[in-house]
């Protein structure tokens, strides 16, 4: 089993309890484990795979809180940080839909440095990069480039998600869009909303972008699309893979167990590049991951609603 190294942020999501259509109905929120990153080494960890997280809390009780939560969920936090930066915060209402809104307040995650110690470990393993707060400059921006760089001279498998939160983007989604080309054309496997497919890809028809973002360079794209599945396109292959039916909740955190889903079962094969060439054993595993996405949706919270092995895979 190959180890997959989680780069990003860590943080308390407070989500309100009495759901509304924005954040402006709210009154009264809930404190619950987030950011993308972490999710994704969760779902990993509570699969049964090996995860590590690369990322930065506050060095307060929200940052304990957090790392107990990944260490409960057994991920690796041997090589996270501390900082005197207050742990960052998003609030988050549901609205009936299970759709979120979102308002951030960062602290500690943009405190990330960078340590080149970790360089040796990626080889013959995996890192995925979540870049919902790593791209805004700083400590983070830096190292999360770094690594970057670290895993392509390796020739480390790279998957990347670059997880847009328009809160965050306001007026500035072309800065965005030009911060993420160098993933998007290095990635061995790229993972998008379909908003974030036509951010990134200028265009409106998901035929048209999964073309644009292949002639960037990005090898294999899955496009999530809530309840009608999955969309796994290369430059030679094309299929839209169903998933299961639920009643959703809450979709915080579906597309992280959706790609931690995946890098897990990736993670369990002798060489993960043989993806590249194999799509009716990597359309195989989008169905389980699209299952570990469903799954996630039918509570509130994303960490807390993972989904176990058994749920996923059954007797397998």
């Amino acid at each position: 089993m190959k180890k997959v190294f989680c780069i990003g942020e860590l943080l308390i999501d407070f989500v309100a309890e009495k759901q509304g259509n924005d954040l402006s109905k709210a009154e009264v929120f809930t404190k619950k484990p987030g950011g993308a990153p972490a999710n994704v080494a969760c779902t990993i960890a509570k699969l049964g795979g090996i995860s590590k997280f690369i990322g930065c809390v506050g060095d307060d009780q929200f940052g304990n809180f957090l790392l107990n939560v990944l260490e409960d969920n057994h991920v690796d936090i041997s090589l996270a940080q501390r900082s005197s930066y207050f742990t960052t915060i998003a609030f988050v209402s549901i609205a009936e839909d299970g759709e979120r809104d979102f308002v951030f307040s960062r602290g500690a995650d943009k405190k990330l440095k960078y340590d080149f110690a970790i360089k040796k470990e990626f080889k013959e393993n995996i890192i995925h990069l979540g870049a919902a707060t790593a791209l805004l400059g700083g400590n983070l921006e830096e190292a999360y480039g770094r690594y970057f760089f670290d895993a392509l001279t390796l020739n480390t498998f790279i998957s990347f998600d670059p997880n847009f939160r328009g809160d965050l983007w306001k007026n500035e989604e072309a800065t965005f869009v030009k911060k993420c080309m160098p993933f998007v054309q290095k990635a061995h496997l790229c993972k998008f909303s379909l908003e974030e497919a036509q951010l990134l890809s200028g265009k409106t028809e998901i035929d048209e972008c999964c073309t644009v973002l292949h002639e960037i360079g990005a090898k294999v794209i899955t496009i999530t699309l809530g309840g009608e599945g999955t969309l796994l396109s290369t430059e030679d292959f094309k299929m839209t893979i169903p998933s299961i039916d639920v009643t959703p909740v809450d979709t915080t955190g579906a597309g992280d167990a959706f790609i931690g889903c995946l890098l897990f079962q990736i993670a369990a094969l002798h060489d993960p590049f043989e993806i590249l060439e194999n799509m009716g054993t990597l359309a195989k595993m989008v169905a389980k991951a699209n299952k570990a996405g469903a799954i996630t949706t039918t509570n509130f919270g994303a960490i807390p609603s993972l989904p176990t092995h058994s749920e996923v895979f059954g007797e397998e």
